[in-house]
């Protein structure tokens, strides 16, 4: 008689990188064992708030997101999304400077993102209500916002329906497409003001699982993101798919941008980008306690 498997629901985001990452776990690339995958796509901040429920086994969220998520979830050591240098970007119809962006309303793709507690820290805006409540406007005090799906905000600011947008996924690559100028891009700004990659994205385990379970899917997560990497082209081709208005080229950068060897593991310097950031949210008054850090390591 053949063992039940241990079902573990997934949630990861449309995107490519997401979808290059899970590529070995979705189409039965590895071996999993005692373990089934079931795959769910949705973008990261529906998973951020679907997390507070512990809907998911194994969920893709948002570093900023998982600010709240400390009593349930412990982080996978892989998995990460890394800007180097590089991340989400601010940006508008025409030529602007950051001080012109004080007093505008800004389109972001959630409030949990990452992406918006970086523009936060960036602007010196302090939400007025909780980021953890879900609201589609609000004012961070040097700028108003308003919620959009993160692939509508290019069409929103060129629409003039916002001044700026802040765009995170394939848009950081194809904004200019539509006539858009850079405003700042907060990977940048972030490197210059800590020296740090900006810790974007990461995947979450849910702790009832158990030390031991929690290891063994974080190992095959682990071996799936590896499996990707050696190899690259079948991997890229499934995560093609998810790619919008990429082409090969860009495609393949944009992956190469946030799967790499961070996403194999934070590493030192990784723990630390994403404490340092976490400690800024607390202290900027953005994120309400302090958050004690977990990682799995698969081991």
């Amino acid at each position: 008689m053949t063992e039940k498997k241990t079902e573990i629901h997934v949630g990861h985001s449309p995107d490519p990188d997401d979808a290059f990452m899970f590529h070995a776990l979705a189409n039965d690339k590895i071996e999993t064992g005692d373990y089934l995958f079931t795959h769910e796509l949705q973008d990261i901040e529906t998973l951020n708030r679907r997390a507070f429920a512990a809907e998911l086994e194994l969920t893709a969220v948002s570093l900023h997101g998982y600010a709240y998520l400390t009593d349930t979830y412990a982080l996978c050591a892989c998995g990460a999304s890394m800007g180097d240098n590089y991340g989400p970007m601010v940006v508008t119809r025409g030529e602007s400077s950051i001080s012109d962006l004080k007093g505008k309303k800004i389109a972001v793709p959630g409030t949990l993102t990452t992406a918006f507690l970086a523009l936060n820290l960036c602007l010196g805006g302090k939400p007025q209500t909780s980021t953890k409540e879900s609201h589609t406007t609000g004012d961070c005090g040097t700028f108003t916002y308003e919620v959009y799906p993160f692939d509508e905000i290019l069409n929103v600011v060129e629409r003039g329906e916002a001044d700026a947008g802040l765009i995170i996924h394939e848009g950081q690559l194809t904004y200019g497409d539509q006539g858009l100028s850079l405003v700042v891009d907060l990977g940048e700004w972030w490197m210059e003001k800590t020296g740090l990659p900006l810790p974007l994205g990461a995947n979450a385990i849910r702790k009832d699982l158990g030390e031991t379970k929690m290891n063994e899917v974080t190992k095959l997560l682990k071996e799936s993101i590896q499996y990707g990497l050696d190899y690259r082209e079948e991997a890229l081709e499934h995560a093609l798919q998810y790619g919008r208005d990429l082409d090969h080229a860009k495609a393949d950068k944009f992956v190469g941008m946030y799967v790499n060897d961070w996403t194999i593991d934070f590493g030192e310097r990784g723990r630390e980008a994403v404490a340092r950031l976490l400690q800024e949210g607390y202290e900027a008054g953005i994120i309400p306690n302090p958050v004690k850090l977990e990682f799995i390591s698969g081991e």
